[in-house]
């Protein structure tokens, strides 16, 4: 069966991207835009009046909402829409991270929805959305590729649920890149950072299908990239290169590019189990990631060993013995030894969570739905599976 690569945002690389946002509204036709934004970093910074200036010098109009928060809120979502509605908005503009993005899709989505219904429905999976305002990005730390990307993850404070939704409809239509806008980001969200674009792509990797050898160089490649600067940048935080190396990884680690030409789309159990973590215990996504995937790595490496060697040998260079099971280990231990280097944690015990067992059977059921669906591609893990990797990743 063919696969398909969509990838229609206009991207702007380098020193002074955040620049061409005016040339891009007036491009697109926007008359009043929505400005969603995370901290007061960026009006501190100066990059609000930056931005704005070149508002108001091409004649748009404008209302600004700030106050996204990691794993972004459904709550201030609501909000965006009733502001967007009130206002009469027809463009909006994020500037932040990947939860800045991730909001501004889910306001898209509602925004465009005229039957009355709330935009959780989206992401509860009870209705699907017909089309999304446009979207354009200033990004600020590079993390999730959402600012390529078909994906956007909400949180429900309320239930403790976070979902994600997939629709080409979010696409943002253009993405400003200045890697200097990531100088200022902490150490920690640095790396949770470097730690969910590899994930983005080790996530591609494992499949149970067969792979493209073009595809597979080009996620080794693009993880060794990341692997590298990850560590420069840690060392020099105005180590432009590196910023920039690591800024354009993740875009392409998520915009679909890691995945073309492979029988399927990839594992993701580790992101869905993620989610049910950090929407029950509010962890960086990120260190989620990092502190689930060891386990689950050992829990179904024995579905085709080789895949982790290939990995591990690729990235880290791990020799090869001819034993399949110990270069596994030996490719997972290597990518655990990279995030305690980059100070991620390689369990969920390391987070400062102890999971009891009716925490443990609550993160299991809403996994899988209550028993709708199960999790992977390179091993399909049913309920009880996803149960264990919580409990031993926990121990």
């Amino acid at each position: 069966m063919p696969t398909s690569l969509y990838t229609p945002t206009r991207v702007t690389l380098g020193k002074g991207a955040e620049n061409y946002l005016g040339k891009e509204l007036r491009r697109e036709g926007a008359r009043k835009v929505l400005i969603h934004y995370g901290s007061e970093r960026i009006v501190k910074d100066g990059l609000m009046k930056t931005l704005t200036d070149q508002l108001d010098k091409e004649g748009i109009n404008y209302v600004t909402l700030g106050g996204v928060k990691p794993n972004p809120r459904v709550s201030l979502v609501r909000e965006g829409i009733e502001l967007g509605r009130k206002e009469a908005i027809d463009y909006i503009v994020a500037a932040g991270g990947g939860s800045v993005i991730d909001s501004a899709k889910a306001i898209a989505y509602g925004l465009y929805d005229k039957s009355g219904g709330d935009v959780w429905d989206f992401y509860n999976g009870t209705r699907k959305p017909e089309g999304a305002y446009p979207i354009g990005v200033i990004l600020t730390l590079s993390a999730t590729g959402s600012e390529m990307s078909d994906s956007s993850v909400i949180t429900n404070e309320e239930t403790g649920m976070k979902r994600g939704y997939n629709s080409d409809y979010c696409r943002p239509k253009f993405a400003l890149l200045n890697p200097e806008l990531t100088y200022t980001v902490p150490p920690y969200h640095t790396s949770c950072g470097t730690a969910d674009m590899m994930m983005h792509t080790i996530e591609r990797f494992f499949h149970s299908g067969k792979s493209l050898d073009l595809t597979d160089n080009l996620s080794i490649a693009l993880l060794r990239t990341v692997v590298e600067n990850g560590i420069k940048v840690l060392q020099d935080p105005k180590d432009y290169k590196a910023r920039k190396n690591l800024m354009w990884a993740s875009s392409l680690s998520h915009n679909g590019l890691m995945q073309e030409g492979n029988e399927q789309r990839g594992d993701w159990a580790c992101h869905q189990m993620e989610h049910e973590l950090s929407g029950m215990f509010d962890v960086a996504h990120g260190a989620g990631l990092t502190a689930i995937w060891g386990t689950w790595a050992r829990y179904v490496f024995l579905e085709n060993p080789d895949r982790f060697s290939k990995l591990g040998e690729g990235v880290f260079g791990v020799k090869l013995s001819g034993s399949p099971e110990r270069d596994a280990e030996n490719s997972i231990r290597a990518f655990e030894d990279y995030f305690r280097q980059i100070h991620m944690p390689t369990s969920i015990k390391e987070l400062g969570i102890r999971l009891t067992p009716k925490q443990l059977d609550e993160l299991a059921d809403n996994a899988v739905f209550h028993g709708k669906r199960t999790l992977g591609a390179f091993k399909v893990l049913q309920r009880d599976d996803i149960r264990a990797i919580f409990e031993k990743a926990s121990v």
